[in-house]
């Protein structure tokens, strides 16, 4: 069975590490945070001192961490994946970064022969838990067959989207209607509150209706009972929405929805609610109408 560096222990990193445990796979640990190994390491992981050291003895590398800025921690430096990369191993990063740090990447980890996958999920953390996430993934077709063990120990769909930087374009893609659609809902129920209508009878009705949506599904009752626990943060999603948006500027794509989604999470994150779920941008609209999405009073 292969050997697993993986790197990041965040709201989703350590779920995912934790099913490739429980299946059995030799798994070495690292996260800037040391303290959150230890419930990993209880699970039989070892705990690496550095990403080199995750990456020296591994078959197989994953990265999942937040940002551009925090790959090129893990990955570069005397301490960095890439200093301990041995030819053949295989890459799997799992962040969503730019397109073009995620071909920067592949051409990196390629010179020093081993072979990367960008590979971000769709699904928050109670997917992660449950081994059901879905991997966009970029990369050449051989060295996904020879890793689609592990994505089947972490998610339940995989989908090649083409070669690199098409995983991490299809995840940008992706989110930008995940805002929309949250901020969508937000909007409607603000109409519904306001309005005097029951919270209750209005997100049932959009979940029966034409408006029906993951973001209903996901966030509707969180919204109604004001429990915004964070599943995925109003901070990566405005993080994923920027990145989306100079996307699209540097290919010259007209995307207004977009633009307008990422300064209503950027607005959120200015009142502090950025460490939230995402479903917390619907405070903005509160605030707005002067009331709580459940109260019964207009």
């Amino acid at each position: 069975m292969k050997k697993i560096g993986f790197i990041g222990l965040g709201t989703m990193g350590a779920p995912m590490a934790s099913n490739l445990l429980k299946q059995g796979y030799e798994v070495a640990v690292y996260n800037r945070t040391a303290s959150k190994a230890a419930a990993l390491a209880e699970q039989g992981a070892a705990v690496a001192a550095s990403p080199k050291e995750a990456a020296a003895a591994a078959d197989v590398v994953i990265t999942m961490v937040s940002n551009d800025a925090s790959i090129a921690a893990v990955y570069e430096g005397p301490e960095g994946v890439l200093a301990g990369l041995r030819p053949g191993t295989k890459v799997i990063d799992c962040s969503t970064i730019s397109p073009a740090l995620v071909k920067q990447l592949a051409q990196q980890v390629f010179a020093l022969g081993g072979a990367f996958l960008d590979a971000p999920v769709t699904g928050s953390s109670p997917a992660a838990i449950a081994g059901t996430l879905v991997f966009m993934v970029g990369g050449p077709a051989d060295t996904l067959a020879e890793v689609m063990d592990i994505f089947e120990t972490m998610g339940k769909k995989v989908l090649h989207m083409g070669e690199n930087g098409s995983g991490a374009v299809a995840k940008l893609a992706h989110n930008t209607i995940v805002g929309i659609n949250n901020l969508a809902l937000a909007e409607g129920f603000a109409i519904a509150a306001k309005s005097g209508l029951p919270a209750d009878l209005f997100l049932e009705l959009v979940q029966l209706g034409s408006a029906g949506s993951k973001a209903a599904e996901l966030k509707g009752r969180k919204i109604i009972e004001h429990d915004f626990s964070n599943q995925f943060s109003l901070a990566l999603m405005l993080k994923d929405l920027k990145l989306a948006s100079a996307l699209t500027d540097g290919s010259g794509i007209p995307a207004p929805m977009l633009n307008q989604a990422k300064s209503l999470f950027q607005a959120g994150e200015t009142q502090g609610f950025g460490e939230e779920d995402l479903s917390s941008v619907v405070k903005l609209y509160e605030a707005w109408i002067g009331q709580k999405i459940g109260d019964k009073t207009v």
